[in-house]
């Protein structure tokens, strides 16, 4: 195989090939052979221009050693059919300018053909449309649709003899609705590639051996093996092998979830630890993460209200364009000006710009952590006026912290603290790890000096400390079951621990009360500005509901600066709570544990934390996979700027298509030039409506 050098860096080659002399198959398979090299570090083809950019490790590989290995891919490997069977999928690189070329090209070189075979040509164009056009009306019933305004365009041209205008308008046509699509196929490539980064290769297990090929060229039954930190290429089953796999893109959970033979797997999850072998079952566009992303653009429930909006006044605006090139040619018999006025129409670029601007703030929000099950939710998270909060797990961590130590008289806090983690760290239930966790922050070593550790349950733990007998547990535990004398200055500490929800623990050393210590789950340090930054964005009310006791609550509303909650709730009674706050508006329900499941299905928008059970995730319209609380006001902000967009660019559609219709109207455009126009202002709306909202 021979190559050029294109141009060179330090690191980095670029090289060119003969397209007539090597196939694109051919070309996939030298990347894959070329890209398991030592001191290759990534290598690309382009199949198109026939081209490799390469990376490498200057002190392992040079750029000569670099163009020997590609020499050295002769007949024996690029001819090799078991090889080439790897490369089932063709990466295909497309562009608008490609597009355009090549339309061009056809275009011109059709004229130098006779004139009877051009004709043929171009009714062979025109009747597709026309039957497309009859389809839909006979399909759905209706008559004016954008199909039928292309069709009528490009039949009156034909029969009245306006050939050349009818084909420039047919080419003219097709490379609009060829760019369309590509603009389209990119967002869903844009979105489909933060779900399933397929860059890396994939190693397969071949005839007893492992080979290396592009992720692109994976077949069903293909036999993968992933390694610990790799992503996963296909959708497939667990062939042999354990694992911890990281499946937060796809299902929104935060732990890693184990997998051992039998177990599904899907594309674009990452392998945490261990090593597996995976049975193909599906690749590319047939994945899940590809699944999701179909269901979601063509599920009318999932589309956003203002891109259905989109579609129907597209729609309604049809029979006015019908209108107008009726009184168009009523009025000036002109045949020109009318077909001009056919060859514009909103409904190409408002059915097209809406569902890419939801995409492309889709895939934002994959960025930034946040996993969207459908554009509506979005627009729902956006137009709610109340946020509901569970308190465990989102609020605060669900994470028991040490608050306070009260040392009885005789004994110090160290003292009390250090004892208490000596009994504690051999049953790791939440209070003990709070009181371990607490002592080794304040650098408190505790040896082991006690004897034999016993765990009771429900009551505490016993043991003996230097000959003396040690227990810590609950209030029954050390003054009913231990009979260790009642201070009076507990019942001060029991009201406190009463009116702010903490937990308490009591510590007796030889028969005595030596300390109790206070254990609380703190509101997470983010939650007031979080709740503030809601208010900034219209959220009128902010409302906790908890099973835990009325002053846990109290507490932690008081310090997140709630204007209103709820205790003691049953998950039953939190669906209730729902409905009700929902009589006053819209309403996002924020939860993690699965006792919220039913509240966050209830909810017009539910939203799981990062850290949320998998059920919670799986009802959950909307999971936050990073970013904690701050990624709620995130999700709004979002919201609210793609509804923005949506208006914007329908604005802009409307401006911009009326503007042009009335050029036509007044001859100051030709048919050609007015379809040019109105298939580069939809493109061109369409590749706004890709870019990123948030700043």
């Amino acid at each position: 195989m021979t190559v050029t050098i294109h141009h060179s860096l330090p690191g980095r080659i670029r090289v060119h090939y003969d397209l007539h002399e090597v196939s694109p198959r051919q070309a996939v398979l030298a990347q894959s052979l070329i890209a398991v090299q030592e001191g290759i570090t990534d290598i690309s083809v382009n199949t198109n221009i026939g081209s490799y950019l390469i990376l490498f490790n200057s002190s392992i590989i040079s750029q000569p050693q670099i163009e020997n290995l590609f020499k050295a891919l002769g007949a024996k490997y690029l001819e090799d059919e078991k090889l080439l069977e790897a490369v089932a999928q063709i990466p295909i690189t497309e562009s608008i300018m490609s597009i355009f070329v090549s339309t061009m090209i056809t275009h011109f070189a059709k004229k130098l053909l006779p004139f009877p075979i051009r004709r043929i040509l171009l009714y062979k164009n025109i009747l597709p449309r026309i039957f497309e056009a009859i389809g839909i009306f006979t399909k759905e019933g209706k008559f004016f649709s954008t199909q039928m305004l292309d069709a009528t365009a490009l039949t009156v041209a034909a029969l009245t003899g306006n050939t050349n205008t009818a084909s420039s308008i047919s080419t003219l046509l097709q490379m609009g609705e060829d760019i369309e699509d590509v603009t389209k196929r990119t967002s869903y490539g844009n979105l489909a590639h933060k779900l399933l980064i397929s860059d890396e290769p994939a190693h397969i297990i071949e005839n007893g051996e492992e080979k290396t090929i592009p992720a692109a060229s994976l077949k069903k039954d293909d036999l993968v093996i992933v390694r610990e930190g790799s992503l996963i290429p296909c959708d497939g089953s667990v062939e042999k092998g354990e694992g911890m796999v990281n499946q937060a893109s796809i299902t929104g959970e935060s732990l890693p979830v184990e997998k051992k033979a039998g177990s599904g797997v899907f594309a674009g999850t990452i392998l945490s630890e261990g090593e597996l072998v995976i049975r193909t079952r599906s690749t590319g566009q047939d994945t899940k993460v590809q699944n999701i992303i179909q269901m979601i653009d063509c599920s009318q429930n999932l589309k956003a209200n203002a891109q259905r909006r989109s579609e129907l006044l597209a729609e309604k605006i049809v029979p006015l364009n019908f209108a107008l090139a009726g009184l168009t040619w009523l009025f000036t018999r002109n045949l020109t000006k009318t077909m001009s006025t056919l060859m514009v129409d909103y409904s190409c670029a408002m059915k097209l710009a809406a569902p890419i601007a939801v995409l492309s703030a889709m895939k934002e929000a994959t960025t930034l952590g946040i996993s969207v099950k459908g554009g509506k939710y979005l627009e729902k998270a956006a137009e709610a006026n109340t946020v509901i909060f569970d308190k465990t797990g989102t609020l605060t961590f669900a994470n028991p912290v040490v608050e306070k130590i009260y040392p009885m008289k005789g004994f110090g806090e160290d003292f009390v603290l250090q004892t208490a983690a000596c009994l504690e760290e051999h049953f790791p239930h939440p209070l003990g790890r709070a009181v371990v966790a607490f002592a080794s922050e304040k650098g408190l070593l505790h040896p082991e000096k006690h004897t034999k550790v016993e765990y009771i349950v429900a009551h505490g733990i016993a043991s003996t400390l230097d000959e003396k007998k040690v227990r810590i547990g609950s209030a029954h535990f050390i003054f009913d079951d231990e009979k260790i004398p009642f201070d009076e200055c507990v019942k001060n500490i029991q009201k406190e621990s009463l009116e702010t929800g903490q937990s308490l623990l009591y510590l007796s050393y030889d028969g005595k009360l030596a300390g109790v210590l206070t254990v609380g789950d703190p509101v997470r340090p983010e939650a007031r500005e979080v709740i503030q930054k809601l208010r900034n964005t219209g959220i009128r009310r902010c409302v906790m509901i908890t099973g835990d006791t009325e002053g846990a609550a109290r507490k932690i509303a008081e310090s997140a600066g709630l204007d209103f909650y709820y205790s003691q709730a049953l998950p039953e009674d939190k669906v209730s709570l729902i409905e009700k706050e929902k009589s006053l508006g819209k309403v996002i329900m924020l939860g993690d544990g699965i006792n919220d499941a039913p509240a966050l299905s209830c909810a017009d928008v539910g939203i799981a934390i990062e850290g949320s059970s998998s059920i919670a995730s799986d009802t959950a319209d909307i999971v936050l996979t990073e970013g904690g609380l701050n990624n709620v006001v995130t999700t709004r902000l979002l919201g609210q700027e793609l509804i923005s967009k949506i208006n914007m660019n329908n604005l802009l559609i409307i401006e911009l298509n009326s503007a042009l219709l009335l050029l036509g109207v007044f001859g100051l455009i030709s048919p050609q030039i007015a379809a040019i126009l109105h298939n580069s202002a939809t493109v061109g709306i369409s590749v706004k409506a890709m870019q990123p909202i948030l700043k």
